[in-house]
């Protein structure tokens, strides 16, 4: 069989494999049918990308956005692979189609909608075909948070072609959905490849909402480096945008409703920038390839844990140290459940435990690493040691008691409160409102105080995560089905306690593993910048910041010495390296 190393150190500069690249390598070159399941930053794409240069015939990669396409291209095409896209948006489609049945691409990237097409599919017996990829797998799965029906119309194309290996490929699948996806695209079980889902230079963290804008705000001013904010409404990216603006950041929206061509701006100037902060809807960053994000914010509940492990592995794909924070309130949970309750009955099962699983997730007094690992199916033995709750030594308290009597306060007004009237009843704070309802006479009124007041809000909010209150249509709570539980005293109710809220700080040296007091490091990421405006393209398709660093350490002489780092293989060599070269020889 063929060695990829070789190739994998002439065209990607890489000394060698990481996890188990060489395993779907290896398996893709011997003709193999092959799910890989590899966390974000893991090297997904040179799995297809370096056999697509070693077999003979094109690579037909399958991605679900356009924009995604589009950024690979620029990625494959900096290190010299033959690659073209075939979209809507695209005007030179016949050269691309010409090229291709000449056999001059080694890699064709296609939306499903295209793939699944019967004229597309006479286009491919036109030339020879080396691989079919399949990224962004989970979307053929109607398990996958990202389902495409598009998707599932990939089989009879593949069936088609029978000798061309297979690979598919995501970050985000638990048990069921990787079967699922085993199932749709003809893979064998036995072809079934999983890295690991843990993202060890990601720290988790997680919080009530409270001036979602300022606590945001914070995250801005502390970390230095491109960072992406997910809002749940198009209003609300705007406004984040707007008030994020004014921290001295660049920042954008990103959504749906903007004008096409200002949205296609916001995302270029996002990628191409290395301090921007977008405001966005959840479906941006499917469709980037941005190694260099260094926070992702969620100002709301994600869906499920795979969408929260999806939208948050777009940060340090590059492998540094990168932050995750998502900021919930109770109402997120209240309408998680009626979204629940307008799907089809037969998902609605499926999507109340995946909430259950999300509120495991968000009241955890636990390691966040291991309750998201464990869904995936990993068990970890030890605490992660880089999340809010394994740094925060914080403590879970036994509230079941103060639960007790905020139900029963829900239950003795009627069920048609909200949170803070029930607060106001249980701490005794008399109101023209409460006296026209003859609740201050009630057993209940009054009988938190001291301490125990600060526990309400939380408690409020553990009981909706846990589904034992809800919200009606007019914001009163009422019973949910597990209040019953917890006020016989079969279930029990624990709270994280809330910590104190810190002032904040500007960004520190070193904040990220970036050497700013190191002239030649700048000066490098100047030059760097440079190039990327004269050819059009990010920053860091020319090089990553860890290539710099390596040059600003190493400091080589020599085009010989240069080759020697690790991600500069023989065309970013000849395209960059004088250049480089120069700047360091400026400082010798």
């Amino acid at each position: 069989m063929l060695d990829p190393l070789p190739d994998l150190q002439r065209i990607f500069g890489f000394p060698d494999f990481r996890g188990v690249q060489r395993d779907v390598v290896d398996r893709v070159l011997a003709g193999e049918r092959t799910l890989a399941v590899m966390p974000t930053g893991a090297g997904k794409s040179l799995c297809y990308q370096l056999p697509a240069t070693m077999l003979e015939g094109t690579c037909v990669v399958v991605s679900p956005l356009i924009a995604l396409m589009h950024d690979q291209l620029r990625a494959a095409t900096a290190v010299g692979i033959r690659a073209a896209t075939l979209t809507s948006v695209d005007t030179n489609r016949e050269e691309t189609i010409a090229r291709f049945r000449a056999g001059e691409l080694d890699l064709l990237y296609v939306a499903p909608e295209r793939a699944s097409n019967e004229s597309f599919r006479n286009l491919l017996g036109q030339a020879k075909l080396s691989l079919f990829a399949i990224d962004e797998a989970h979307c053929v799965s109607e398990w996958g948070h990202d389902f495409r029906p598009d998707y599932r119309l990939l089989r009879p194309l593949l069936d088609s072609f029978p000798d061309v290996p297979r690979l598919a490929l995501t970050a985000t699948a638990d048990a069921h959905t990787r079967a699922d996806i085993l199932d749709q695209l003809g893979l064998p079980k036995d072809g079934l490849i999983i890295s690991g889902f843990d993202r060890p230079n990601i720290r988790y963290a997680i919080s009530p909402r409270d001036n979602v804008n300022r606590q945001i705000a914070d995250i801005v001013a502390k970390i230095p480096g491109p960072g992406i904010v997910y809002a749940q409404t198009r209003a609300a990216t705007e406004k984040l945008a707007e008030a994020l603006g004014r921290t001295g950041r660049p920042t954008r929206a990103y959504h749906a409703g903007l004008d096409p061509h200002i949205r296609a701006k916001n995302q270029a100037d996002f990628v191409a920038s290395e301090d921007m902060v977008i405001c966005a809807t959840v479906a941006f960053g499917m469709g980037i390839d941005k190694p260099d994000v260094r926070f992702v914010a969620h100002a709301g509940l994600p869906k499920s844990i795979e969408a929260y492990y999806q939208e948050t592995g777009r940060a340090g794909r590059d492998g540094d140290p990168a932050i995750a924070h998502l900021f919930w309130g109770a109402e997120d949970f209240a309408r998680a459940r009626q979204r629940i309750g307008e799907v089809e009955p037969e998902r609605q099962a499926g999507e109340r435990t995946r909430l259950t699983a999300l509120g495991g997730l968000v009241e955890t007094a636990g390691c966040r690493r291991r309750i998201l690992l464990k869904h995936f199916g990993e068990d970890r033995a030890e605490d992660c040691g880089n999340c809010d709750n394994c740094l925060g030594n914080v403590d879970a308290v036994d509230a079941t008691e103060t639960a007790r009597k905020f139900l029963s306060a829900v239950f003795r007004t009627g069920q048609m409160f909200g949170v803070g009237y029930i607060e106001g009843i249980l701490t005794g704070v008399s109101s023209e409102r409460s006296l026209m309802n003859g609740h201050e006479a009630l057993s209940v009124y009054g009988i938190v105080e001291g301490d125990e007041t600060a526990l309400l809000k939380p408690v409020a909010r553990a009981l909706m995560i846990k589904d034992a209150l809800r919200t009606n249509p007019h914001g009163g709570l009422e019973f949910g089905p597990a209040a019953k539980a917890i006020l016989k005293g079969e279930a029990t109710v624990s709270i994280i306690v809330p910590p104190k809220r810190e002032r904040r700080r500007k960004a520190a040296p070193g904040a990220v593993p970036n050497p700013v007091d190191d002239p030649l490091f700048e000066a490098l990421r100047l030059r760097r910048r440079d190039l990327a405006k004269d050819g059009g393209v990010p920053p860091y398709v020319i090089f990553h910041d860890s290539v710099l660093r390596d040059m600003a350490r190493v400091r080589p002489a020599s085009g010989a010495e240069l080759a020697m780092l690790s991600g500069i293989g023989a065309r970013k060599l000849d395209a960059y390296g004088d250049a480089f070269l120069q700047v360091i020889r400026d400082f010798a």
